[in-house]
């Protein structure tokens, strides 16, 4: 058939108002939409029939059941339901009645045509609405991760929203030992501060094994500021919790859901942490981020320099310590699953490499060890030799147990070249 014939065959299946009309023709031209489609062709038809042109009302378009005729209505309520959190991306989805999906397929089926042909009715009612919603608040859509998601339920006649996270990348310095990076609720009481009736004696009351975290001293500020419901915190990878955080610090992205403000001042904000961090937590760098850096931090396997202390259970000369560690230097290294974390961790051989190792002889029982090891090295095992566990150890190779007393980690090495990408920012 011919585009005016297929058309015809359209019109005459009952009445059927444009915007659906031209649905059925939304793969002809370019620069249209369906509404004018659809009475371009009504008006060809009329004028090749030399009859009057008549159009027809959405309210009484058995497609649709006047759903195209409420554009505006949806969107002005939709517009309405998000209410004024500050967004500049949105995407728009809508739940179709069965209904009205049914008379999409039996509007094409009886006018002979093909049941895809066209565009369905979601399709159109979401770029039409969504059109609307962006000139009332003058925003854009986005397709990937928007800041606002809206679904219009026309069945149940409600519009939903979700407002989605939004995210600050930046890395942290911990400078006071004993600080975990994270929340740690009490094992015993799980967090409540309390066993039965009576206080948690594991806890004493507080409901966490540490009363501070990194988390803890900047999280709840970032909230704070972008007037969100909860902030979550994302590391790249942790430092043991007696361990400090020196050097340029690590990677890290603060998740902060509902927020009502999306535009903030870093550099403000990064000063307001510092003041409540008090000296104990340093932050520096924050950046507006995406969705996307999130996994980039969590999935990031840097290599990292450690300084530890060291001191050993008997007399070390400084020819043998220099000579264990050049053994450590370049060196593959097996380690099972730490006796300290094997409660938690799956019991594995882990294989990693240290990258250069080098030491500071201070006395005969003290030392001050540099590694720079692959990503999942354990460090104070590296030393201690964790009875065996890890092969080689420099206790291992001295044959004199020693431990590690104070762990720092100087640098996380590899973050520059993946978190300087512009496309992860704001």
């Amino acid at each position: 058939m011919s585009l005016l014939a297929e058309a015809r065959a359209v019109i005459e299946a009952g009445p059927v108002c444009d915007s659906c009309v031209g649905r059925v023709f939304a793969d002809r031209s370019f620069g249209l939409s369906n509404v004018d489609r659809g009475r371009s062709l009504r008006i060809s038809l009329a004028l090749d029939d030399d009859e009057p042109y008549e159009s027809v009302d959405p309210v009484d378009c058995w497609v649709c059941e006047g759903e195209c005729g409420r554009f505006d209505e949806w969107a002005e309520r939709a517009v309405d339901a998000v209410g004024d959190p500050e967004f500049s991306t949105y995407q728009v989805g809508t739940k179709t009645p069965p209904l009205i999906e049914e008379n999409d397929e039996l509007l094409r089926m009886d006018a002979g045509l093909d049941a895809d042909r066209g565009e369905l009715f979601k399709s159109n009612f979401n770029r039409e609405v969504g059109k609307r919603i962006g000139q009332l608040t003058d925003t854009e859509v986005e397709f990937g991760r928007p800041d606002v998601q809206i679904t219009l339920d026309i069945e149940n006649d409600r519009v939903e929203t979700k407002i989605n996270s939004a995210f600050i990348y930046g890395r942290y310095r911990k400078l006071e030992r004993d600080i975990p990076q994270t929340e740690w609720p009490c094992r015993e009481c799980h967090g409540s501060g309390r066993q039965g009736k009576r206080t948690c004696d594991h806890c004493d009351g507080e409901g966490y094994l540490y009363p501070e975290s990194v988390e803890q001293l900047s999280a709840p500020i970032v909230m704070d500021v972008m007037d969100g419901t909860e902030a979550t915190f994302h590391g790249a990878g942790r430092e043991d919790v007696d361990a400090r955080m020196l050097g340029t610090g690590r990677p890290f992205v603060i998740e902060v859901e509902e927020p009502y403000r999306r535009t903030v001042d870093t550099e403000r904000l990064e000063g307001d942490i510092n003041a409540f961090a008090e000296g104990k937590v340093e932050v520096e760098g924050l950046r507006l981020a995406s969705y996307e850096m999130v996994e980039r931090v969590k999935g990031l396997d840097a290599s990292k320099t450690y300084r530890a202390a060291v001191e050993f259970e008997e007399d070390v000369t400084e020819s043998d310590l220099q000579a264990a560690i050049e053994e450590l230097d370049g060196s593959t290294i097996e380690q099972y699953t730490p006796e300290r974390v094997d409660h938690r961790r799956a019991g594995l051989t882990r294989v990693r490499e240290v990258y250069s190792a080098s030491a500071e002889f201070e006395d005969l029982t003290h030392a001050t060890v540099e590694i720079h090891g692959e990503g999942g090295l354990y460090i104070k095992e590296l030393i201690s030799g964790d009875n065996d566990r890890t092969e080689p150890s420099l206790a291992g190779l001295l044959g004199i147990p020693a431990v590690v007393t104070a762990l720092d980690v100087t640098a996380v090495e590899g973050i520059d070249e993946p978190f300087e990408d512009e496309d992860f920012f704001l």
